[in-house]
């Protein structure tokens, strides 16, 4: 009784075989079936090796959304160099929201050499190569964006060589915490003075002919400081053409939270544009002389987070090469086997040729003999 329920079981999971087999006897073999089977087999390992490199391969996706955070404070990481002696130079932050002056408590002067060495030359050259690229290609921005780890730096390097020359500038570097509201960090000439209406510089002191803001920024950020991050500003170098001359920046600043898998922050973009003009009262050019950055924060918060294909996806889209190649490649080989066999027939039925068959009245017929039983003896 066990062994007939366990047949009757077995005959209906044969019955449900979706996927018969075919005895070796019935199946016929050809070249040309074997040439398509190669080309199909080459066509799936090719395409799967690529498969896999996009599985491996991340992207970044980005999201937008307003910015709530009015409360905390913006920082400003800093790294300029100037062409004048610290003691001429100040550099200051008014917050056009509170009309006030931050404290700029957190800035070093150190005076240094303006000329780079050859060492720090090909780097600043490497950076500005790196700039013109971000500007062509804008994707390049995820491959730094994916890249980007706490361990590497883009900072100017040490000087190698030690210079007997005296130091003629003044290098501007350390950070700053201002409110997340309109701004404006600037260098000009003289120490700042603060007072009730603003803040002024003391500039008396210090002569027309030593005005020389020829500059170098080495680094220029907001937010989290981010070492593996190319800023747009980063190696860039303006040479002052007189004495009086005005160096503008206006920024815009993004916030952006970046998610990778190396590194997760909350740091901020900018894009700005640039502008210099030589100050000439007489010509109607009104301003100060010096370096002027006004920047503007976005209300809109940008997150990047880099992605990575499911392997259920990937196993889908495997599954899918190798069976659609399969049927695509069996669908053409049948049809080229048809087309084949309809060209040979016709062939083969004009290679057989009319008979002429002469008549008792001289007359020829095309028509292919009757063939009976008595032609045959």
């Amino acid at each position: 009784m066990r062994r007939l329920n366990r047949k009757k079981t077995l005959n209906l999971m044969k019955e449900l075989d979706a996927f018969p087999k075919v005895p070796e006897s019935y199946v016929e073999t050809s070249a040309s079936g074997g040439t398509v089977s190669l080309i199909a087999f080459t066509t799936i390992a090719f395409l799967t090796i690529m498969e896999f490199t996009v599985y491996r391969d991340t992207w970044m996706k980005y999201e937008y959304e307003v910015d709530k955070d009015f409360t905390s404070k913006l920082r400003i990481n800093i790294d300029i160099t100037v062409a004048m002696r610290c003691q001429y130079v100040g550099a200051d932050v008014l917050d056009l929201a509170e009309t006030m002056v931050a404290s700029a408590d957190g800035l070093i002067y150190e005076p240094v050499v303006f000329d780079l060495s050859p060492q720090q030359k090909e780097w600043q050259r490497m950076l500005q190569l790196i700039q013109s690229r971000l500007q062509e290609e804008h994707s390049l921005q995820d491959v730094i964006f994916k890249s980007a780890f706490k361990s590497a730096s883009t900072a100017l390097p040490p000087r190698e060589d030690n210079s007997l020359q005296s130091p003629d500038a003044c290098r501007i570097h350390g950070h700053l915490y201002v409110n997340k509201v309109a701004g404006n960090f600037h260098i000009t000439v003289g120490k700042a003075i603060p007072h009730p209406r603003g803040h002024a510089h003391l500039a008396a002191l210090v002569s027309h002919e030593s005005y020389n803001f020829s500059h170098r920024i080495d680094h220029l950020s907001f937010g989290e400081l981010i070492p593996g991050i190319i800023n747009p500003l980063d190696g860039t170098e303006k040479i002052a053409s007189d004495h009086n001359q005005m160096f503008q920046y206006f920024i815009t600043i993004v916030p952006t939270k970046l998610h990778t898998y190396k590194i997760s922050a909350e740091t901020h973009q900018f894009s700005v544009t640039e502008r210099e003009r030589v100050i000439n009262h007489a010509a109607g050019s009104h301003g100060v002389s010096g370096i002027f950055m006004k920047y503007d924060i976005s209300s809109l918060m940008v997150t990047v987070t880099e992605e990575h294909m499911p392997f259920w996806q990937f196993l889908v889209r495997l599954c899918g090469i190798i069976g659609g190649i399969f049927s695509t490649t069996g669908i053409l080989h049948g049809f080229g086997r048809f087309v084949a066999e309809v060209i040979f027939c016709r062939f083969r039925l004009r290679s057989y040729g009319s008979v002429s068959v002469p008549l008792p009245d001289g007359h020829t017929s095309n028509h292919l003999p009757l063939i009976t039983d008595n032609s045959t003896h």
